[in-house]
């Protein structure tokens, strides 16, 4: 099973409730080998049970996955800008846009997609975990990169027009803090886009604990049922929701893969899944 980084055996764990709704009554959902994923029984949200401490689990993200995001950052800031267009970015944002714009990428990795922000004209500026990917991006890229998390980074109130993370929020400890440090620091009216896998996608009902989204490195996989759910507890407004991705390339043939494709975009059931909230003004 792919994950990004060794997993030590001597992490500490935290044995906690559901992210969205508080309850401690779960059951069993998965058990991967060495970690195991619950589900919440009320609102239906799947996590990893027991959970790594944030300081032990923020040291998985050493140059090995450095390594991964670099070889990987082309094909990760292409889907980045499919997703955008998706929700239709440029129009739905167009009102906010202005010379003191500013576009917030949490996760930003090595930088990519924030350059190319800024290349249209956004004041960008970035958060990563990982500190090589955030060197890389400030040294190689010439950005504005926090290297540590959102809420360590202490920005100002109502301070962004916009809030951009993409295969972030699943490998959060908290991510109902994370959804509120957001909620703050976002300006009213401004735009916040997430991008997750799908836990009710066609692919993790097929393969179960061996769906490629349930590593040992995410420890919330959302449905949209669920994460709407955990962004409209902070207030938001969705805008829009959507999925991609019927069934990964090579598993079946061409022929049957892009008509999958089309009906999981269209009817909700595909591998990844993005949601657009704004700020209530």
């Amino acid at each position: 099973m792919k994950t990004y980084s060794s997993l030590p055996a001597d992490e500490s764990k935290n044995n906690i409730s559901c992210n969205i709704c508080g309850s401690h009554d779960r059951v069993l959902y998965w058990d991967c080998n060495g970690y195991t994923f619950s589900r919440c029984n009320n609102c239906k949200l799947i996590y990893q049970y027991p959970q790594p401490v944030q300081s032990d689990l923020s040291l998985r993200y050493d140059d090995n996955y450095f390594e991964y995001e670099i070889n990987n950052e082309e094909s990760f800031f292409s889907l980045m800008l499919k997703t955008l267009s998706d929700v239709q970015f440029d129009s739905r944002s167009a009102f906010l846009k202005d010379g003191n714009a500013e576009f917030l990428d949490v996760g930003c990795a090595t930088g990519l997609l924030l350059k190319h922000m800024e290349g249209l004209g956004w004041k960008g500026r970035g958060v990563e975990l990982c500190p090589s990917s955030a060197e890389y991006g400030r040294n190689i890229r010439k950005l504005d990169i926090y290297q540590g998390t959102l809420e360590e980074a202490e920005y100002s109130d109502n301070q962004f027009s916009v809030i951009h993370s993409s295969h972030l929020i699943e490998h959060l400890t908290d991510p109902a803090a994370y959804i509120k440090e957001v909620f703050r620091i976002l300006a009213p009216g401004g735009l916040f886009i997430t991008t997750t896998p799908n836990a009710d996608s066609l692919q993790a009902r097929l393969f179960g604990k061996n769906w490629r989204s349930a590593i040992a490195d995410h420890m919330f996989l959302f449905s949209l049922k669920t994460l709407p759910r955990l962004i409209q507890n902070q207030d938001f407004k969705i805008l829009q929701t959507g999925t991609w991705g019927g069934i990964a390339a090579g598993i079946v043939p061409g022929i049957i893969k892009k008509p999958v494709d089309k009906l999981a975009k269209r009817f909700g059931f595909g591998d990844v899944m993005v949601v657009l909230a704004q700020k209530n003004k």
